[in-house]
């Protein structure tokens, strides 16, 4: 009987940890969805009915295969489904610098092998995509750091949790990935 229920936990368990990954991939998929739309012209186009989110860019990184929709706020309910926009560096298509950021277990897993030199492109929702090309990266404390932005060129800020394999969840330190653009590209 112990036997069954210490199985039973495992199971439960396994489980728990494995829906994180699950709702993350799937999410994409309805995102995918919603990001149709917002090409088309609808405006704050949710992804699902309860949504206090919307996708406001496509993120591409050819060389790793990463192709993720990118979510207006950067906030932890936001984060559970893609990388999320800081909206305080102003809109999306004005800014000169975008700062977005990610989960390191899901969404920015990728950031650990992004190399300087390797492009990025990205979508905006007027269909204009611009592509960046990876400067450099940081391991910041967030307790201390600022993230430098620029006034001069655009560029594009990935920010994620370090390290990323922890034995504990959670700590102060930020694996930052610097990126500049190179051109911009009408709508395709």
């Amino acid at each position: 009987m112990l036997g069954l229920a210490l199985v039973l936990i495992g199971l439960w368990q396994t489980g728990s940890g494995a829906w994180i990954y699950v709702k993350a991939q799937l999410a994409q998929v309805l995102l995918q969805q919603a990001w149709a739309g917002t090409l088309a012209g609808q405006l704050d186009v949710k992804p699902w009915p309860w949504a206090d989110t919307w996708p406001i860019a496509r993120l591409i990184v050819p060389s790793l295969g990463i192709d993720q929709i990118v979510l207006e706020g950067a906030y932890g309910r936001t984060l559970a489904f893609g990388p999320g926009h800081v909206e305080s560096t102003g809109p999306l298509e004005g800014s000169d610098s975008i700062i977005l950021t990610g989960h390191r277990d899901t969404h920015f897993r990728f950031l650990e092998k992004l190399q300087a030199g390797e492009a990025i492109l990205l979508q905006a929702r007027t269909g204009v995509w611009d592509r960046f090309t990876v400067r450099d990266h940081q391991i910041v404390d967030s307790r201390k750091a600022t993230i430098s932005t620029r006034k001069d060129q655009r560029q594009l800020i990935l920010v994620t949790c370090y390290p990323f394999h922890p034995i504990e969840p959670g700590g102060p330190l930020r694996y930052t990935v610097f990126a500049e653009i190179v051109e911009r590209m009408a709508e395709d």
